[in-house]
């Protein structure tokens, strides 16, 4: 049996605790959380201190479900503990803190495996063979309770359409390329004065081959929703949507038989660059009133793959944008 510790037991962490319960080839050993946690299961040791949960209860799994800002040392702390890691997404916050993880896998002789769901998907073999362009579509609703919900909610470097709730469509689409990106360039918008960062998003990535990514995405559509369109060659998938095993299920069965990872470190090292470029480039520009028909708007930069500010809409020319060449 395996023996898994999760730190950051509350918020997403309760649903880490379900998949946990869940796996015949785990048991849940310990939790830790800096803030008080609810309802923990029967007999499991709870922690403040992640440290001293580390050596108390010696896991051989430990899953890392915190902000961002705070994967990097906890995870180099469960690495060097002796245990693999699950890592929630995004992995880490730049390129620099990425190689550093890097190096600490390979300086302990264990493994991270990242969040990204979507990357157990049996579509991407099939997807990958068109080696064509990529688009992807996502227009969600997310009100005032949405953006209060942490201390960090709609603040950078953390949060965002692009590079928080829309991180699947991103990872997806790199994965379907399977290639580094080697440009960023964004148009980007905010539809409320309370918020620091994007809720309307047009990215597009281009690659070494020539092809090209385009991901438009919106937390502000309360017109259309859309789950997750993502299109290559002759194909319409729904990139939220997939029947692969689980993450950590892949996780317990490299450990005991060496199967591949689905969701290696180093296979999010391009979506590392992305988030990093994106840190770099001017913030998203307040929109003036409400914006209308984004669903719509977005199918249309989609299609074209065009930015917000590249098509004639009433309010896409008050998105800003820039862009960014990325190092090999």
């Amino acid at each position: 049996m395996t023996r898994v510790a999760l730190i950051g037991a509350n918020g997403h962490g309760v649903h880490h605790r379900e998949v946990v319960t869940d796996e015949p080839l785990a048991e849940l050993v310990g939790l830790s959380d800096v803030s008080e946690v609810h309802d923990p299961p029967v007999g499991v040791p709870v922690f403040t201190d992640a440290d001293v949960m580390l050596k108390s209860v010696e896991p051989d799994v430990v899953i890392v479900s915190t902000p961002p800002a705070t994967h990097l040392p906890l995870a180099v702390a469960a690495l060097r503990a002796g245990a693999d890691v699950l890592l929630e997404k995004p992995p880490v916050l730049d390129l620099a803190q990425h190689e550093a993880l890097s190096a600490v896998e390979s300086e302990t002789g264990r493994v991270v495996q990242v969040g990204f769901q979507a990357l157990a998907s049996p579509d991407l073999p099939r997807l990958r063979e068109y080696h064509a362009d990529v688009s992807v579509v996502g227009a969600w609703f997310r009100d005032s309770e949405y953006w209060t919900r942490s201390p960090w909610a709609g603040r950078p470097p953390l949060d965002g359409a692009l590079r928080n709730p829309f991180a699947h469509a991103i990872m997806q689409a790199l994965a379907v390329v399977d290639a580094p990106p080697v440009r960023v360039e964004v148009a980007w918008a905010r539809s409320r004065g309370d918020i620091e960062v994007d809720d309307i998003s047009t990215l597009r990535l281009g690659f070494a081959d020539g092809r090209r990514v385009l991901v438009g995405v919106s937390l502000a559509s309360d017109e259309e929703f859309i789950d997750g369109e993502l299109r290559t060659g002759p194909e319409v998938v729904n990139f939220r949507e997939f029947e692969g095993v689980s993450l950590l299920h892949n996780l317990i069965q490299h450990r005991l038989s060496d199967v591949e990872l689905l969701a290696p470190l180093a296979l999010t090292r391009g979506f590392t660059a992305v988030v990093e470029a994106l840190g770099a480039l001017p913030a998203p520009g307040l929109l003036k009133g409400a914006p209308a028909g984004i669903a719509g708007i977005l199918r249309r930069c989609a299609a074209d793959f065009a930015l917000l500010n590249e098509i004639e809409a009433p309010w896409t020319a008050n998105a800003t944008g820039g862009a960014a060449n990325i190092a090999d």
